[in-house]
């Protein structure tokens, strides 16, 4: 007993399985030793959190598709269409706060319902369906911005994105709960079970009687709901509507979620892996800017992170593979086999 408790302590501390918070204390004392005077800077750590929680709300709500096996390449068009949609409400028709985020969220439930109805009932893949979606909202948000920047939002809006609270702005607290919610939902609901089922295996979750059409279909649908709410939270905090702002957080979504997989559950999409994994990248960027490193810098990092993630994620899951293979070989040569009897033994058992 003492033994297997030593065992699975020790997988839970290995590196493998929480090579991220290794990597951010190392991170954190490289830049604390470089850059001591900015890096440990009370307001450069608040400013961090709260200028990463649209990221980390954006890349939670992918956690749910890729849960589910499906890859929403609209998602950064998603956010970018709900912040212009919301700003072109308040606006340029000012229609109250409340009413503009709900049809806000309203529209980022139906692109999720297209995407999931394009999936499931057209059978194009997710890869494919989400992009041509990902042109079409481009084409979307010029149209509705006339390409240009929509002002004007109000107060009351922008005090959403810019009201802090212990030192820290309000969307900080927003994705905090937004992440909760979803990690409760994955991890203790059976809607979650049902979820990760059709993601590890979508034949066999059919055959156990999941229906695997409507988890995907939810899944993309909360997905899109999750980035207009994103978007609300951009629109909110710069105090505009930008119709550019969109694809650039589509790499930074994709490679927390995809080294979030790699972290706590082994090689499974997961919330908190997830929020970690955009701070842990959000720390190494402002690390080296603040080092003076050039201004492509983050493009860079999020992308080989996203490299870094995906090769990560592999090994995880062909290594699971292999295990429950040697663990399988070990339950069959450990299972007794009947002595093959001799011809005269046999004979005489039968007189």
């Amino acid at each position: 007993m003492q033994t297997s408790s030593i065992h699975r302590i020790g997988r839970a501390l290995s590196f493998r399985n929480i090579s991220a918070i290794y990597i951010f204390i190392a991170i954190f004392v490289l830049f604390s030793l470089w850059v001591p005077e900015t890096f440990l800077s009370g307001d450069m750590w608040k400013a961090l959190l709260a200028s990463q929680a649209v990221t980390a709300v954006l890349a939670v709500g992918l956690v749910l598709a890729l849960a589910a096996g499906a890859f929403d390449l609209a998602i950064g068009t998603e956010l970018g269409l709900g912040s212009i949609f919301v700003a072109w409400l308040i606006g340029e028709h000012g229609l109250p706060i409340v009413p503009a985020i709900v049809l806000t969220l309203l529209v980022g439930v139906v692109i999720g319902a297209i995407n999931g109805l394009l999936v499931v009932k057209v059978k194009i893949d997710s890869f494919i369906a989400t992009l041509g979606m990902s042109s079409v909202l481009l084409a979307l948000i010029a149209w509705i911005s006339s390409s240009q920047q929509i002002l004007g939002l109000s107060k009351g809006f922008q005090s959403i994105g810019v009201t802090k609270v212990f030192g820290i702005a309000l969307p900080f607290y927003i994705m905090i709960g937004i992440a909760a919610v979803l990690w409760y939902v994955l991890d203790c609901t059976a809607t979650g079970r049902k979820i990760y089922a059709t993601g590890g295996n979508i034949d066999a979750a059919r055959l156990a009687g999941v229906p695997v059409s409507k988890v995907v279909v939810g899944s993309l649908v909360a997905c899109g709901s999750i980035a207009a709410l994103a978007g609300v939270l951009v629109s909110a905090n710069l105090g505009t509507g930008d119709p550019t702002i969109g694809p650039g957080y589509l790499l930074p979504a994709f490679s927390a979620a995809f080294l979030g997989s790699t972290q706590f559950r082994s090689g499974r999409f997961n919330i908190l892996g997830t929020v970690f994994a955009v701070y842990l990248l959000a720390t190494g960027v402002k690390g080296l800017q603040l080092a003076g490193a050039p201004v492509w810098v983050p493009e860079l990092f999020n992308g080989l992170a996203l490299l870094i993630a995906v090769g990560m994620a592999r090994f995880e899951t062909s290594t699971e593979r292999r295990a429950a293979v040697r663990r399988l070989l070990r339950r069959r040569d450990r299972s007794p086999v009947e002595p093959e009897r001799e011809p005269a033994t046999v004979a005489a058992a039968e007189k």
